[in-house]
């Protein structure tokens, strides 16, 4: 008997669907997700709303710094917290027990200069080197 082969099979190979399989194509999403979490910068805020003052001579400070708010009330913020004036010191020593890093006052333009002044007192007392006024580029 001869056996004839036909192009069309009926078998029940080919009745089969083809599927993609895209549960390697989660994976790489999920990686790369995971990456860019792990990546990314998150910039301590002071958590006050100011509007800084203004001037022509501006630098970019690292991210990693100290900040300390004073709000147009003339009130000192610390991660989104109000502290007193005094506790300035003991938090600046504390943070820079780890290393050196700049301490940045965020000031409001209607804060009174009496209490930035004395923000500033503080954090040098407290050992910092570095102490800047945020301000913004005219």
């Amino acid at each position: 008997m001869s056996r004839s082969f036909s192009r069309f099979s009926t078998s029940s190979e080919d009745d089969e669907i083809s599927e993609i399989n895209i549960s390697p194509l989660i994976d790489v999403v999920f990686i790369l997700l995971i990456f860019f979490i792990v990546t990314t910068v998150f910039v301590d805020e002071t958590g006050l709303d100011i509007e800084k003052p203004r001037a022509a001579s501006q630098q970019q400070l690292e991210k990693d710094s100290i900040f300390i708010g004073v709000s147009a009330a003339g009130e000192i913020h610390y991660d989104g917290q109000p502290i007193p004036l005094d506790s300035v010191q003991s938090i600046v020593t504390r943070l820079q027990a780890e290393r050196q890093r700049p301490v940045i006052i965020q000031a409001d333009a209607a804060a009174a200069t009496e209490v930035t002044v004395s923000v500033l007192d503080e954090a040098k007392l407290a050992g910092a080197k570095q102490v800047f006024v945020a301000t913004e580029n005219r």
